[in-house]
């Protein structure tokens, strides 16, 4: 049974199935009867384990291959024409080269297997900011997480009518190979083929590898953004709501300020913070001449270990029902899951995400430091109502910010929208444990969008610039930094809800209400303008935080800037010709501003 005439579509199934050779072809409509199904097949065959139906109704639990366990972006390639179009931060195959490597493994892959056709949409059916795309597969478990992640069935065969204009995505798990594991896209033809995985970062198609990376490169040719940013609204006692987007390399908090929620004193004067997304904004020009956002997922495909009730709610909540759990601890006892960070009582006699005994007291981790939880984001107790407006949210603010121990203050506003693009081009995050190598070492990931950026990164940044020449009504753009370290060691700033602080002087700086001082890197707040009130935390036991302290992580220290600025030097020489002319003056105005 298909689920459309579309030509264009019809033919490239046709195609990718005699290469694959599946026993049987089943499209997936949307409906929860074939769901439910699915979900029964995946646990008669062993591929997910049904979990306790009264405490986590609807959830089920799924181990990847142990080799399978993690995004790799080794083995992620944009397939461009030509080395340049490319990057230097890509990895780049020619994609005669690319198609007939990957055909060779596609070839007969699916022989014995059923091939899934999603159809799927990037944003609410009917959005302008939507985009359909289709992905084939032979994982149930890809099937399932898809149905979370985005909106799927018969609803986006209907809205891509006769149109050619939708994403070509193909997936095999073919051995889990991971010498033959290629995530390979394809921005000119609007293609993503991925093989040998199936983890969830590498197999979701319309995840990172559509809505960022094919995305990014239509945004460029259509005028709009495809970002790695959440999206949240702020809810003031008048009833008024103002939005902001914000980029943030991994594990620098972006979950929790996605869903935060704001410090009691805020809460009982009636402020709220609502969560619109919490991973990736598609962002178009609006009415205003400002820029409207939206995010074109359903579901958190969330990192579950450090998740629990008090560092992130919400989050937590959202996993209650309807969830996906991968690689986290099953506790066969009570039909439920655990991991670390989630409480201090692990579960005794169980095995650990790989299927092995498992003793906590020995120290060994129970779940994968990436397990993941994947849920619908309709589950969110502090979920936007305004989420799946077709229209988008008008964004006031873009923030950008990375984990810095010192060098970045809390909080800083660029000069115009120029100065802006500088501000995200020269983002940064120090290596903490959790990431390979040495820890401490400056990495640099311009708007967070380094792993995922489908095109020459000096065009992107080229077209951030050429975007602030259509927008008469700018969104302000500021970056923060919520792990400044003193000379002890010690974080300098509480971070959680206490950053509400923060985006309320930002929101005040966007409609003028406050003022700032001008200094070598931007505009500053004063201690003063961010409120300090009900604050009980305190540094190494009895320094409070207050004004002068405050005023401690809004020094900008000029030494540290100024060996920043050999840093960014090196990235950019990177690009050669393709740096846009107006970052190097930036970067130069930058140098002399630290001089002087």
């Amino acid at each position: 049974m298909s689920l459309t005439t579309n030509k264009a579509v019809l033919s490239w199934i046709d195609e990718m199935a005699k290469m694959t050779n599946p026993d049987r072809i089943v499209w997936i409509d949307g409906s929860e009867e074939q769901a439910e199904a699915l979900r029964a097949e995946a646990v008669a065959t062993g591929e997910m384990i049904k979990l306790n139906q009264e405490k986590l109704p609807g959830c089920y639990y799924h181990r990847t291959a142990v080799n399978d366990v993690a995004r790799v972006e080794g083995r992620t390639f944009i397939c461009a024409p030509t080395k340049e179009e490319a990057g230097p931060t890509n990895n780049w195959m020619d994609p005669k080269e690319a198609y007939a490597m990957a055909s060779e493994i596609f070839k007969n892959s699916m022989v014995g297997r059923t091939m899934y056709v999603i159809p799927f949409s990037m944003g609410a059916i009917g959005s302008p900011f939507a985009k359909v795309g289709i992905e084939l597969t032979d994982s149930i478990y890809v099937v399932l997480n898809m149905c979370i992640m985005t909106r799927v069935g018969k609803a986006v065969m209907d809205m891509l009518g006769d149109s050619e204009d939708f994403v070509h995505g193909l997936h095999a798990r073919c051995d889990i190979d991971e010498e033959k594991r290629y995530i390979l896209q394809f921005p000119q033809d609007n293609t993503i083929w991925s093989c040998n995985s199936g983890y969830g970062g590498n197999v979701l198609l319309g995840k990172k590898c559509f809505a960022l990376r094919i995305a990014s490169y239509q945004g460029w040719k259509e005028s709009w953004m495809a970002e790695h940013m959440l999206i949240l609204g702020v809810e003031f006692p008048s009833g008024e709501t103002k939005y902001v987007a914000a980029a943030f390399p991994s594990a620098c908090g972006k979950t929790n300020l996605a869903m935060l929620i704001p410090p009691k004193d805020y809460l009982d004067k009636g402020y709220k913070v609502w969560t619109v997304g919490d991973d990736i904004a598609w962002l178009r020009i609006n009415d205003e001449g400002g820029l409207s956002a939206v995010n074109p997922e359903a579901g958190f495909f969330g990192v579950a270990p450090g998740t629990n009730m008090k560092s992130n709610p919400n989050a937590l909540i959202s996993t209650q029902k309807g969830t996906i759990f991968t690689n986290v601890v099953y506790n066969s006892a009570e039909g439920t899951v655990w991991w670390e960070g989630l409480d201090k009582n692990p579960p005794k006699g169980e095995n650990n995400w790989k299927g092995e005994p498992w003793d906590p007291t020995t120290g060994e981790k129970g779940a994968h430091p990436n397990s993941r939880f994947t849920a619908p984001a309709a589950n969110c107790p502090c979920i936007s109502p305004r989420w799946e407006d077709p229209a988008g949210v008008p964004i006031s603010a873009i923030i950008f910010g990375g984990r810095r121990a010192k060098t970045a203050p809390l909080v800083y506003q660029s000069r115009d929208w120029q100065h802006g693009v500088f501000v995200g081009s020269i983002m940064a995050s120090e290596t903490t444990a959790a990431a390979s190598g040495a820890v401490g070492v400056v990495r640099r990931d311009p708007m967070a969008m380094l792993p995922f950026c489908g095109y020459n990164m000096g065009d992107y940044w080229q077209h951030w610039l050429d975007m602030g020449k259509k927008l008469t009504n700018a969104p302000k753009i500021f970056n923060v930094n919520w792990f400044r370290l003193n000379e002890n060691g010690k974080f300098m700033w509480p971070g959680f809800g206490d950053n509400f602080r923060v985006l309320e002087w930002i929101l005040k700086r966007c409609e003028g209400s406050v003022g700032a001082r001008e200094t070598a890197i931007g505009y500053i707040p004063y201690a003063k303008d961010i409120n300090l009130e009900g604050m009980d935390y305190t540094i190494e036991g009895d320094i409070k935080m207050n004004e002068e302290n405050l005023d401690k992580i809004l020094a900008v220290e000029t030494d540290y800037w100024l060996e920043d600025v050999a840093s960014i030097k090196e990235l950019y020489a990177k690009f050669g010709s393709k740096l846009p002319r107006e970052l190097a003056t930036e970067l130069e105005t930058l140098e002399t501003n630290l001089k002087k």
